[in-house]
């Protein structure tokens, strides 16, 4: 199982559609030297091409389904510089749909179709009052001028269904990226030393994940010592670790367009203090709690109220609060989110979980004024049973944790 099945991907998304109905999906723009290029996701989703600067047109009449590419065209005097750009017969071949034709044919091709469309999709992200239009947004706006009498709307609701299911293809590449997330994890464990910086305890990270093929990660590190792993979203990774901090792990390897998200947080001598020992248990306890409650039918709404009940009995017998409703000043966030092509992947909140999706569980305590922060996440499908836990072999008890971390030098 190599490839995706695009076709299939098209043929759910022609399904969704009502007749006289268009979606437009652009493609990320060309990155600005020396950054590598990351595929927007929706595109990559129903193409599988890794060309910048395209556009995926997909339209359906009152009987069939047209899907058409828009590629760049090839600039001869520039291929000594930047390299030959995806030609038709490429793209064709990566993605499977004959209709390819370039980029600056795209509004000769719109102006033969929109007269017939009631509703185009489109992405409508803005990026705020503050800011300027992007190209997209500009084109978009450029067609709403020019075909008043269509409605257009953000495409997200009838690609969230589709995308938020995983099939096979999707569950192997999300079980690479955690594979290899965790080769970087457990080099962290072994090659960490009090007085290295979090920077280095990061380059172990991108090396493992490199040397396994996966040269993106799917979110910039966390990598938190004492003090700053009490900082939800920390990221900049440049302090000294000391002698008995524990070390806070927010990572992901990407995979073809798929992230893993797996936080373990370690005591970085080898040996938990009893006060570490005491706080990263009760996070354990409530970790394995909410993971064996996954199944059909249960919510993330109702992963998250289970969460808060357990967080705030665990606060109160670890003697830091008295009061149920004080539980938000050591724990901030929800338990978990939907995984795939995004690290908050797209996926309903409030509606029953299904076969196929892919959450994650990651309940936390910060406590500033004891300089800890614990965070214990896997990665979790969901099955016709109930789940698998994609991230199981990465360690995460206490004792495995210690003989881990204990090695070498440490000693």
């Amino acid at each position: 199982m190599n490839i995706p099945n695009l076709e299939d991907r098209r043929t759910r998304l022609a399904e969704a559609l009502q007749p006289n109905e268009m979606i437009i999906i652009f493609g990320a723009p060309e990155p600005t030297y020396p950054r590598r290029f990351k595929q927007e996701n929706n595109f990559l989703y129903f193409t599988g091409l890794e060309t910048p600067n395209a556009a995926f047109v997909g339209y359906k009449t009152a009987t069939s389904f047209f899907a058409t590419l828009f590629i760049e065209r090839q600039d001869p005097a520039m291929v000594v510089w930047e390299g030959a750009k995806t030609s038709p017969q490429d793209a064709t071949e990566t993605s499977g749909i004959k209709n390819v034709h370039y980029l600056d044919q795209l509004p000769t091709h719109l102006n033969l179709w929109m007269p017939k469309v009631k509703t185009c999709y489109v992405n409508k992200a803005t990026g705020g009052l503050g800011s300027g239009l992007n190209s997209e947004q500009q084109f978009i706006r450029t067609l709403k001028d020019h075909f008043p009498n269509v409605m257009f709307q953000s495409f997200m609701p009838i690609i969230t269904p589709l995308r938020a299911c995983k099939d096979a293809w999707e569950i192997e590449q999300l079980s690479t990226a955690i594979e290899a997330t965790g080769k970087g994890i457990h080099r962290i464990f072994t090659d960490a030393r009090p007085g290295m910086h979090e920077y280095q305890l990061e380059a172990l990270l991108r090396f493992e994940a490199m040397n396994c093929g996966l040269p993106h990660q799917g979110f910039f590190p966390i990598i938190a010592s004492g003090l700053n792993a009490a900082t939800l979203h920390y990221h900049a990774n440049n302090c000294p670790v000391g002698e008995n901090e524990m070390v806070l792990l927010d990572v992901g390897a990407d995979c073809l367009g798929y992230s893993a998200d797996i936080s373990r947080t370690f005591p970085v001598s080898g040996t938990f203090t009893p006060r570490q020992r005491e706080v990263y248990q009760a996070v354990l306890d409530i970790n394995k709690e909410i993971i064996s409650m996954v199944k059909p039918g249960v919510t993330m709404t109702e992963l998250n109220k289970r969460t808060v009940e357990l967080i705030t009995a665990a606060l109160k017998k670890l003697g830091l609060i008295e009061k149920d409703e004080e539980y938000r000043k050591y724990y901030m966030h929800s338990v978990g989110h939907h995984l795939g092509m995004d690290t908050h992947d797209v996926g309903p909140r409030d509606e029953p979980l299904i076969p196929g999706h892919v959450i994650t569980v990651e309940p936390g305590l910060y406590i500033p004024e004891e300089a800890i922060g614990v965070r214990i996440e896997d990665d979790i499908l969901v099955t016709e049973e109930g789940y698998i836990n994609l991230s199981v072999s990465i360690p995460k008890e206490v004792a495995e944790l210690e003989q881990i971390c204990i090695r070498g030098d440490k000693q």
